[in-house]
Formats: C-alpha cells, structure tokens, sequence
C-alpha cells in the first residue's frame, strides 16, 4: 500500500507561532530551505520525513499530532452540513473540503458556524406560535451545542484540569483510596457530608456548609460527584481561567461547560492519566477489570479511554459515544478518523444500537466505513436506576471502539478473524453523506450522488445511486 503524503501547513504554522519563530529560524531548525517550509506550511508540498524527525528532536514535538485533530473532525462536519437539502445544488468536492480545513481552518469554523445559526433559525420559524412576539430574535448556537464543541475540538482532553486531578488523586497518602482522599479533603474543609434518601445525586448547602449525596446512587456515582463538588470548591481558579479561554458567547454556555470541566476533573481523579493508562495496557483494556480495580463504573472507564490524549503520552485512540434507546447520541468523541454525526443519530447497522437486545453483555463487531478505514467495535448496554420502584430507570448504550491495526491491544478481539474482509459490516456517519449504494437500512438518499429511478423495478432501494 502507498504511503499516505502528510499535508499540515496549518499545524506547522501554529507550532512556528508558538515557539516564537521566523520563517527563517523554523527553516534551518528544520534543515529545509525557506522556500520549502513556506510550501509546507502552505501545503503546497507534504511534510518531509526529515521536518518530521527534527519536530520530534529538536522540539521534543509529538508528530501523531500532525496528522489527528481539527483537520479531520473539521473535514466531517463540513461533509455533514453541507448535506444538508439547502445546498443540494452545489455540494463542493471532498478535496476542496480538505483544503480548506487545512489551510483555512478558521473560516471552516465559520462556516460550522454560520450554518448551525442557521439550522436553529429553520427550527425556530417552524414554531411561528413560539418564534412570534419574541423580543430577541437573534440566532446563536444552543448553550449545549457551544459547550460539545469546545470539548470535541479540544480532543476531549484538558490538559491543565487532567493534570491537576492527577495530582489531586496521586501525591500525598499515597496509601488512601480516592474515595478516603476526597472525604478527607471535603472534612478539611469544614463540610458536613450527608445521605439522602431522596432523588437528586448531589446537594451542596453553601450556607450550612453541608454536601448531600444519594444513598440510592452506586459507589462509583457517589465517587465521582464528590470529587466533582471537590473540582467546583478548590478548583474554581483552574475552571474559570480553562472557561476565559474558551470565549463562550453566552453565560448559559459558560455554566454548562463549567459542569463539563468539574465531571472531566471528577473523572480524571477517579481514573488518574498515568495510573490508568499502565492499568489499561496491562489489563488489554478490559473495561470490567479495570472498574473494580478503580471503584469506577464500565461506562466512566469506557469515556476515560477515549481521553487518554496527552502529548508524549497517548494511549490507543479510540472512539466513544453513547445512545438513547431513540438512537439519538447524548455523548460522543472520537480520536479516530471516524466522526460522529453532529445532527440526529448513528448508523443503524452499528452494533451499538443492538446493545439494548442483550443487557449485561459485551457486543463485539468488526466495522468497515465507506473510506475503506477498518475499526473493531465494542457496545454495551449501561442503566442507570434512581433506587426506588416508582422511580424511572435511564437506558443507554455505549460504544467504544478503534482502528482495527490496534485491535490486538485489546483483549476482546482476541478470537476475532481480522483477516477476513466478509467479517467486516459495511457502517456509515450519515445517510446523506454515506456513499454505499445498496444499503438495506440508507434511509435518504446521499446528496452527492444522482439518482437513477426506475418505475419498472425495485431492488433493495427504490432508486439506483450513480457514483
């Protein structure tokens, strides 16, 4: 197979920015011409092997990083808007889409922009009833839409916070559990801690200086909301500076991704980077080992895998998300080439949505997408009971999955026969951008291809797709 040619002007440009660096010094730091650096940053020609290596030692730079990130993720979303029926008539090609999130990355983000503000004003004049008489009819993007992206373009990994949890959970009483470390931190703070019988999870009386927490809730939900209101009370300083950097446009926004950093600290001190990433290479990745040896729950192991993303030190990328019983997709990140439809649910031939078939199962499927790239899947379902008859049970499923060339890092792959392509299911993004042309479950059309309809015959689809 051909070597893939590697074009990340944007991120060379970004590095030289950052180190303070002319063109000029880049260049000989990298032992090219100037010329050449300035077509590599303006990927008029890739990045060479000799750019790579001398990244790597001269800047002690993590060269994965040139080839993941926005680009990709960027690249996705933009196929996705732009199926959207608004722009059947003029659907740029995939190489023009690449480039422009390689080169001009910023009025990408633009676009995503200006086309979510969009989807929401159609929304919105499909309510006339709700949309009418009201006194602000600006359109901005949802609070929890601002609030998924920051953490899908940030790699679902917050350095600053990741570290900090870390610490919090491993440099001192090396000999007490998290648990132990938290009620003792919380004690030293002069708070009461207290169980209710009642629904909420979690209180914090500010007043009484008293936290609440569900006796109702498992050891591992426990866990893990107290070191969130941990995250919220000695923390606030690291959250509000990681929030100013954001720039979120609404104070709803703010408050939400606030949340978001407290539960990414309450994750990353129940599973500290380091720790968990030897225990997860040891184990092969077995969720179930390891959330015993962390007190953690499958689904809190299965999201901290998809973190493990920091420089020098990244574990296997994988891919996360999680599913309604409806499909819809209440989490999601990817450190894989595979992106996640920003709008609506997943791919129905995706072994995630079977999960809800076989609960207190592990679901296992070798998966191919329509860019030939190969991954091993894994999907579970995840309920999540309130602690009372009458009280409702909250279904999920979660998916976590990898590029197949990293399967046999993984102990539930290990009986699986990668080397037969009829193994593979052929899965999707979205339908309207899925390109496979006899797909019993395509439930629109794709927007880049014509469509041939023949009254006098029906196969699997009632139309034939022409490439």
């Amino acid at each position: 197979m051909a070597t893939q040619k590697l074009y990340a002007g944007a991120k060379l440009r970004e590095i030289r920015t950052r180190l303070g660096l002319t063109q000029k010094a880049f260049a000989e730091k990298l032992g090219v011409s100037l010329p050449y650096l300035n077509q590599m940053e303006n990927n008029n020609r890739p990045i060479s092997t000799g750019a790579v290596l001398a990244l790597a030692q001269e800047f002690g730079f993590d060269v994965t990083e040139l080839s993941t990130g926005d680009a990709e993720r960027m690249v996705s979303d933009m196929r996705e808007a732009f199926a959207d029926p608004v722009f059947a008539d003029g659907a740029p090609p995939l190489a023009d889409l690449r480039l422009t999130a390689s080169n001009a990355p910023a009025l990408a983000r633009a676009f995503l922009e200006l086309h979510r503000a969009y989807r929401q004003s159609h929304e919105r004049l499909a309510s006339l009833d709700e949309a009418l008489g009201r006194e602000d009819s600006r359109v901005a993007p949802s609070p929890w839409e601002a609030v998924r992206d920051f953490f899908h373009y940030c790699d679902n990994y917050i350095d600053a916070v990741d570290r900090a949890a870390e610490s919090f959970a491993t440099s001192r009483d090396t000999h007490l559990s998290v648990e132990d470390r938290a009620i003792r931190h919380i004690e030293g703070l002069g708070i009461t801690l207290k169980e209710s019988d009642g629904t909420g999870l979690r209180g914090y009386d500010p007043d009484s200086k008293t936290l609440t927490l569900s006796q109702h809730a498992s050891p591992s939900t426990r866990r893990f909301q107290l070191l969130h209101q941990i995250a919220l009370l000695s923390y606030d300083d690291l959250l509000e500076a990681t929030l100013d950097f954001a720039r979120f446009h609404s104070e709803e926004a703010r408050q939400i991704a606030k949340i978001g950093l407290a539960n990414y600290f309450a994750g990353a001190a129940l599973l500290p980077y380091d720790r968990f990433l030897t225990a997860a290479m040891q184990t092969r990745h077995d969720l179930e080992l390891l959330a015993r040896q962390f007190g953690a729950s499958i689904e809190q192991v299965a999201h901290r895998l998809s973190t493990l993303q920091r420089s020098g030190a990244k574990g296997i990328p994988f891919f996360f998300v999680r599913v309604d019983q409806a499909g819809t997709i209440t989490k999601r990140h990817s450190a894989t080439r595979l992106q996640f439809a920003r709008f609506g649910g997943a791919c129905p031939l995706w072994n995630v949505h079977s999960a809800f078939e076989t609960p207190g199962r592990f679901l296992r499927q070798l998966a191919e997408t329509p860019d030939g790239l190969r991954y091993f899947c894994l999907a579970r379902d995840v309920s999540k009971p309130a602690g009372s008859f009458k009280a409702p049970v909250r279904r999920y499923a979660i998916g976590l999955g990898c590029e197949v060339r990293h399967a046999g890092a993984l102990v539930y792959a290990d009986d699986l026969d990668q080397s037969n392509p009829a193994l593979f299911e052929p899965i999707g993004v979205s339908c309207r951008i899925c390109e496979r042309p006899n797909c019993h479950q395509r439930s629109v059309p794709p927007l880049e291809s014509r469509l041939d309809v023949d009254h006098n015959a029906r196969g699997v689809l009632p139309y034939k797709i022409i490439p």
